[in-house]
């Protein structure tokens, strides 16, 4: 076992005044939020708590979380629960598919779980999914946050098919840190996966956490591999500790470092870089369609 760093209640206080987060509200909010509870739908938005709901669902982008809650990894970081998931849901595809219609989303995110207890590692029901939201919401583009399939590119590529406008993985944080915060994962075959998606023609998309020890050399040594192999669009965000048992934060990353990081990505070749402290994955997905 990794021993996570000791942060003392001293080095790490509360949460900055930066961090702090509005309210979602507005009319496409309320809509959506209508249609949620009343069709009892299920977005990782909301079982995620995310920051930046409102102001998302209110440009018509939503995420959805498939393969279930149970994931046969255990991230320092992550919040969703370890062990044997459940089996697979076939009807799990029309039933996503139904929610976007239902939201009219315009921008639809899909991520899911580890499933390495799967010979397909999930990718069947993957593309399954992308094909049901096809049929019933053609209009709606599609970006998919994916596992990294423990390297059998068979899966990875059955998904690749599928062409969605953005594929997303991410590689979390840096390489120094990776085994620390992704235990069973390799920084290397993260960025084979990356490399792959980039070279088969597709929006190469990852995202890296901040606060969880990292150096600059560190976040600038990742931003020239993330060039290096065809990402084209990377975010930035603060990490937050979901319970006491995950990684502690490290350290609170100030929104001019965020600034900063931007410049240096953009000038490194990164083509769009969302970069500040309430930045997740899904952040302005929809805006990375079409700069560039």
């Amino acid at each position: 076992m990794i021993a996570l760093p000791v942060v003392s209640e001293n080095q790490v206080q509360r949460k900055p005044d930066w961090l702090r987060v509005k309210l979602p509200v507005g009319k496409e909010y309320a809509q959506v939020r209508s249609l949620v509870d009343t069709h009892k739908l299920h977005t990782i938005c909301e079982s995620g708590n995310c920051p930046n709901m409102g102001e998302c669902w209110g440009a018509g982008t939503a995420t959805f979380m498939i393969l279930g809650n149970i994931c046969t990894r255990s991230c320092s970081f992550c919040a969703v629960a370890t062990g044997r998931p459940l089996a697979v849901d076939t009807d799990e595809p029309n039933r996503v598919a139904n929610s976007v219609k239902l939201m009219q989303v315009k921008h639809c995110v899909i991520t899911s779980v580890d499933r390495d207890d799967l010979k397909d590692g999930g990718s069947i029901i993957w593309a399954e999914t992308l094909q049901a939201i096809r049929r019933e919401s053609p209009e709606t583009t599609l970006e998919t946050l994916i596992p990294d399939f423990k390297g059998q590119w068979d899966n990875l590529y059955r998904v690749l098919e599928e062409r969605p406008e953005v594929m997303s993985h991410n590689v979390e944080t840096v390489r120094r840190l990776t085994k620390q915060v992704r235990i069973q994962a390799k920084y290397d075959r993260s960025l084979e996966a990356l490399k792959r998606i980039s070279e088969f023609g597709l929006r190469t998309k990852t995202g890296i956490m901040l606060g969880l020890g990292e150096t600059e050399a560190d976040v600038l040594e990742a931003m020239d591999d993330l060039v290096a192999n065809g990402v084209h669009i990377l975010t930035l965000g603060q990490y937050l500790q979901p319970t006491r048992n995950h990684h502690p934060v490290v350290d609170w990353i100030h929104p001019d470092q965020f600034a900063k990081y931007k410049e240096i990505g953009l000038a490194k070749g990164l083509r769009y870089v969302e970069s500040g402290p309430l930045v997740r994955s899904s952040y302005h997905a929809e805006k990375h369609l079409f700069n560039f």
